[in-house]
């Protein structure tokens, strides 16, 4: 019989499928078009059909939130995607192989480490040119370093027990071993460091959006509504205030969920 999820687990997961709501179906919520501006009403808390109120120039708060949630969490999963679609197969052959290929990525993963994310982020963009893909790709890098030491520590440990050594000697190909029989096994940490990836690449491109380095301003985004609201607390709070509850929502729900997750293939 299946254990029930405890009560915060279903709470942290109700969160996360609100907020996945507001990003698949996010234009048929909003209850007006984001970008739409009304420059006599100005800055002005909740009332006359405006829920959370309007920003500096008339916009409606509630539908840029909606409309802000699909690049705070498109950007954040593309980033965790990438960091698993490259952090795994390197952690995996770094543990199986050993030798110089683990020395390589260790190495790697040591260098890009120590990296600091935000000045790193302003060397580039700075560098480069203002964009948020380039953002994206910046903390997809810095997110490789935990994907790959614990895809290399848990395959170190799978790499010697019995039904790998059998699998050698049946004279099976690696990626086959790999892929087919290792990566099966450890599953629960690979979902559990992606959901923690996904969360550090929220807050950090949240962040980034916050400082002006993420999203171009005006766009519709999380971090973006936060900085906006920086100047209206005291007309319009709740220009902060939603979009921040949203991202610790989503924060806090992928964790639970991740944390349960683990525990329960830990337990199999």
């Amino acid at each position: 019989m299946r254990a029930r999820p405890p009560v915060l687990v279903l709470l942290g997961a109700a969160g996360v499928a609100v907020v996945a709501l507001l990003v698949v179906a996010g234009g048929a919520l909003a209850p007006y078009d984001p970008g739409h501006q009304d420059l006599l009403r100005g800055a002005v808390g909740p009332g006359d059909g405006h829920w959370l109120g309007t920003d500096a120039l008339g916009r409606d708060v509630l539908s840029q939130v909606i409309a802000g949630a699909r690049s705070a969490v498109v950007g954040p999963l593309v980033a965790a995607v990438g960091a698993l679609l490259l952090g795994v197969p390197l952690g995996m052959a770094a543990g199986y192989f050993g030798g110089w290929p683990d020395a390589v990525v260790n190495r790697f993963a040591e260098l890009v480490y120590v990296l600091p994310v935000t000045l790193l982020v302003v060397v580039v963009v700075g560098t480069v040119g203002n964009g948020y893909w380039l953002a994206v790709a910046v903390v997809t890098l810095v997110s490789l370093p935990t994907q790959i030491r614990l895809c290399r520590s848990t395959t170190l440990v799978q790499a010697r027990l019995p039904y790998v050594e059998a699998a050698r000697t049946l004279g099976l190909p690696a990626s086959r071993i790999l892929f087919r029989h290792v990566l099966p096994n450890m599953l629960p940490t690979v979902v559990t460091t992606f959901l923690l990836d996904f969360v550090g690449a929220l807050i950090g491109l949240s962040g980034l959006s916050y400082l002006g380095l993420g999203v171009p301003p005006g766009t519709p985004d999380w971090g973006e509504l936060l900085r906006q609201g920086q100047s209206l607390l005291t007309v319009n709070p709740y220009l902060s205030l939603a979009p921040g509850v949203l991202v610790i929502v989503s924060a806090v729900g992928v964790t639970l969920v991740g944390d349960w997750v683990y525990e329960r293939g830990a337990a199999r």
